[in-house]
């Protein structure tokens, strides 16, 4: 029998294919039903500290001003009646779930201050989550912000919602920083258990005929993979917290990769939202497949097996490897 646990934030999970924060974790029905499929854990649709503390009006002059915005804010704004305006009814959802399900359930916050964060953090672990998601995203858009300073202020972020808590803390992040490594040591120092790789955002785009900026939408694909594959090899085995990966695990395949690079979980939504909830029950199978016909025992016994501390070759994972990928591309004639 394949052994399939892994272990995320210290929570013990009978497999690694965690279900990450989207539309199905709105509603109870849908969280069952992926228990039921076999997710080991979930994460709950993020509460946006905007609409709890109803800065409607700075959302709104931010959103008309064309800033990005994250995969879960395109589906809640700028209609903030649609949303759950305060706390409670966020609060409540965790704690129905926690009746609901046998498996560990993580809340997660979108915040953008000091204050906001360490409140609302709080307020979800009393409300029983498992552990904390913190989905960290900021357009700095001030031409005298620097990037140092936008690190320390997410670094102290970390540190402060971590010394307020007792339960595990992961970070959500986005891979837009000129030097990540040393941003990922840095909130690994502060306090922060898991590093979740990579965030998706949804760009506007231009309605050429109405002149007018509109938000897309798109789900993942495998191939937004690479960029996290290369992120948790490189990051395995040089930081204490756990890596998750997510945006683009669609397949057994894609799941072995992301635990060969280094991950202890693999996240996904895409896959769910294209095929229902019971698709997680083929990946699964399809998962124990995989590992039974290459002979694995066990998750991890191949985790971090592809990382950049156990490969033979390295360098791929860096710029070492550019030329001889660009010179060996043939042209078709």
């Amino acid at each position: 029998m394949i052994n399939l646990e892994t272990s995320y934030l210290g929570l013990k999970l009978k497999n690694p294919v965690v279900v990450s924060s989207g539309p199905l974790c709105k509603e109870i029905g849908s969280l069952r039903q992926l228990e039921d499929a076999g997710a080991p854990a979930v994460v709950l649709h993020s509460l946006f500290e905007e609409q709890i503390s109803l800065e409607a009006g700075a959302l709104d002059s931010g959103l008309s001003g064309g800033n990005e915005m994250s995969a879960e804010a395109v589906g809640f704004f700028p209609d903030m009646g649609k949303y759950n305006i305060g706390p409670e009814g966020y609060l409540e959802h965790i704690r129905k779930a926690k009746q609901a399900l046998s498996i560990p359930v993580i809340a997660s916050l979108n915040g953008v201050s000091h204050g906001g964060w360490v409140r609302y953090a709080k307020l979800m672990e009393d409300a029983g989550a498992d552990a904390l998601e913190l989905n960290i995203y900021f357009v700095p858009t001030e031409m005298d912000q620097t990037s140092a300073q936008v690190e320390a202020m997410y670094t102290e972020l970390v540190a402060n919602v971590s010394s307020t808590v007792r339960i595990p803390l992961a970070v959500k992040l986005a891979p837009f920083y000129s030097a990540f490594g040393n941003f990922a040591r840095h909130l690994d120092m502060a306090g922060a258990d898991g590093l979740v790789i990579f965030n998706r955002f949804y760009h506007p785009d231009f309605d050429l005929e109405n002149l007018d900026v509109v938000p897309t939408l798109e789900l993942s694909r495998s191939n937004e993979l690479r960029l996290r594959l290369a992120w948790a090899a490189l990051l395995f085995g040089k930081i204490k917290a756990d890596l998750a990966i997510t945006g683009g695990v669609h397949s057994a395949e894609d799941v072995v990769k992301c635990m060969m690079a280094g991950a202890k979980v693999a996240m996904t939504t895409s896959a769910l939202l294209q095929h229902g909830p019971s698709y997680l029950r083929s990946l699964l199978a399809n998962l124990n497949q995989w590992l039974e016909e290459h002979e694995y025992e066990s998750i991890q016994q191949m985790q971090g097996s592809m990382s950049a501390k156990s490969v033979a070759n390295p360098a791929a994972f860096e710029r070492a490897n550019y030329m001889k990928v660009i010179s060996t591309y043939a042209v078709k004639k």
